[in-house]
């Protein structure tokens, strides 16, 4: 039974189909060059309630990005895509916890140490030609993980879906995943079947 993430929520409905799924975190993007891209006045309509705690994801970010963001809504965790240095300094700047995510191709890629952090996203390294970091639906060699010990929590990404989820789960030993066009019927439309279908399976039920 695994914990996880519906990220790339950019709509009121797909919020609450999110919520309704039984999502423990919901993600919104606020990379430009995402299909699932929102600003922080638009996230600001998507459950600021509390409900559900809520993750911002920003690509080499600076402090004024997310200070931008945070002057429209609240977030409870930052998931960025900078190195360890930068992490550690925005961290300290915003005083939320701060979720850093590591592309992977080899056990020599995962993270040997929490890096002063709160968790890690691991995922596939991008493919040749990528735009974007993360979010590319490259699935992770599962097995990378299996003897790795981890020095922070961590949740699995990439190329996951309601078919592949649960086998994932068992051989990457991971208790949390992370899932955005796994769940979609175009990139950047989310699928409330798809949404609860993955939450199922990612819990065994």
């Amino acid at each position: 039974m695994a914990r996880t993430k519906i990220c790339g929520i950019n709509t009121a409905a797909a919020y609450r189909a999110a919520v309704e799924a039984g999502a423990d975190w919901v993600g919104l993007n606020f990379y430009p060059r995402s299909p699932r891209y929102i600003t922080g006045p638009q996230a600001a309509a998507l459950g600021a309630d509390g409900t559900v705690p809520r993750v911002g994801l920003f690509v080499a970010p600076d402090a004024a990005m997310i200070a931008t963001v945070l002057a429209a809504t609240s977030l409870d965790i930052l998931q960025l895509y900078t190195d360890a240095a930068t992490c550690r300094t925005l961290r300290a700047a915003f005083g939320l916890p701060v979720w850093r995510a590591v592309g992977v191709a080899t056990a020599a890629d995962l993270p040997t140490d929490d890096e002063g952090l709160d968790g890690f996203i691991i995922e596939s390294k991008p493919p040749a030609g990528a735009d974007r970091p993360g979010g590319n639906a490259v699935v992770l060699d599962w097995s990378v993980t299996q003897d790795w010990q981890a020095p922070s929590p961590w949740l699995l990404a990439g190329g996951l879906t309601p078919d592949n989820v649960a086998e994932a789960i068992a051989r990457s030993g991971t208790t949390a995943v992370d899932v955005s066009s796994g769940v979609e019927t175009t990139p950047g439309l989310k699928s409330s079947d798809l949404m609860q279908h993955f939450v199922r399976a990612a819990r065994g039920t």
